[in-house]
């Protein structure tokens, strides 16, 4: 792979988007030059910048160029004071995240997330409760459950009291979409520390049901791997009270969503973490979106304040993932390492009780980070 080109489509979106992503870029083309591949990005709109400039938030031009690219590296969408202008359809995290992650077949979401012992400051949790500093891998179900099941609708209906409005979501899951994300999961489990937990609601819901007993039935060909199960709402309790029990958290997709979100929370900064969506595998190669786990911040953006190190993660994952260069993510992941140890700190990650902070712009922090490359 590092005698090919890389083809990479970039999408940087709305708010913060762009800064970050423009020191990603930064990034990898410096780890391309010291780790000996190339790359070919194509910068692209997307979100409100997609519907300024081609009408829609996912422009067909856009959507081509992913087409041809070998993964996708994504920035965020959405701009909550313009979302309201157009039809909830059309907004960009539907028209956009939603159709990319079906078009592509992005069943697989995988969110690390880890907490330095040089940023333990940042952590919303006593010192008692962090240990050693915290690692954790949440894996989610991506294109199932109820943000995809039908009927998805709001009809009007009459009820005694008089007219009403009546909301529709359908949480659906077969077989085949539960034990090809729980393959993901046992597999990253057996690359880390062999235990994995799996999240359902089995108590009340059919869907919960049919997740546990597919899971631990799939767990008969990982004996190497603990498996656990957890119901949702003890689970977002133990992250709280326990976080270090956990190791691989697997979860249908909206306890996913909300799940990997308060784990973020654990390091202190959603700027800090990195996220990959995985499809199919076909010739040795895996198509993926990576994004950092953050949103737009429109209240920063523009003044050199957002932290760009989620995108630059994100950027060593699909080194990792898409690529199968191991080397050069470390390179990447090692090199933010180093910075934070060495103090510099963005906003959201500063402390000023904490000498050796030094505290840096977005542009300052990805030179350091290709300085320390």
């Amino acid at each position: 792979m590092s005698s090919k080109s890389l083809k990479i489509a970039a999408l940087a979106g709305d708010g913060i988007g762009p800064e970050v992503m423009r020191e990603a870029l930064k990034v990898l083309r410096a780890t391309a030059t010291k780790s000996g591949f190339t790359v070919a990005i194509t910068e692209a709109p997307v979100g409100w910048a997609g519907i300024d400039a081609a009408g829609k938030a996912l422009p067909d031009a856009t959507l081509q160029l992913c087409r041809e690219s070998d993964s996708i590296l994504f920035g965020s969408v959405g701009l909550p004071d313009r979302d309201p202008t157009v039809p909830k359809e059309e907004r960009p995290e539907r028209a956009a995240l939603l159709r990319i992650r079906k078009e592509f077949g992005l069943f697989a979401n995988l969110r690390p997330v880890q907490l330095p012992k040089a940023l333990s400051h940042a952590c919303p949790l006593r010192p008692e409760r962090q240990g050693d500093g915290l690692d954790l891998l949440v894996v989610r179900e991506l294109t199932g459950g109820m943000y995809f099941g039908q009927p998805k609708k709001t009809e009007a209906i009459t009820l005694p009291t008089g007219p009403a409005q009546r909301a529709i979501d359908t949480m659906v899951y077969t077989t085949p979409e539960i034990e090809r994300i729980a393959h993901v999961a046992f597999q990253a489990a057996k690359l880390r520390r062999r235990k994995l937990t799996s999240i359902d609601k089995a108590n009340v819901l059919e869907n919960g049901i049919l997740w546990r007993e597919t899971v631990t039935r799939i767990a008969k060909e990982y004996p190497e791997v603990a498996l656990e199960h957890m119901f949702v709402d003890n689970a977002a309790m133990q992250l709280m009270l326990k976080p270090t029990q956990f190791d691989v958290v697997l979860c249908e997709n909206m306890f996913g969503d909300i799940l990997s979100d308060e784990a973020a929370a654990l390091a202190g900064s959603l700027g800090m973490l990195p996220s990959a969506s995985l499809g199919a595998t076909s010739s040795g190669q895996t198509f993926g979106f990576y994004e950092p786990a953050g949103g737009t911040a429109p209240d920063i953006a523009g003044k050199d304040l957002a932290n760009p190190i989620a995108q630059i993660l994100s950027v060593a994952l699909m080194l990792r993932y898409s690529f199968g260069l191991e080397d050069a993510a470390k390179r990447i992941e090692q090199a933010v390492g180093k910075v934070i140890t060495n103090g510099l700190r963005t906003g959201d990650i500063y402390s000023s009780t904490d000498p050796s902070a030094r505290r840096v712009g977005t542009r300052e922090m990805g030179d350091a980070i290709i300085a320390a490359l």
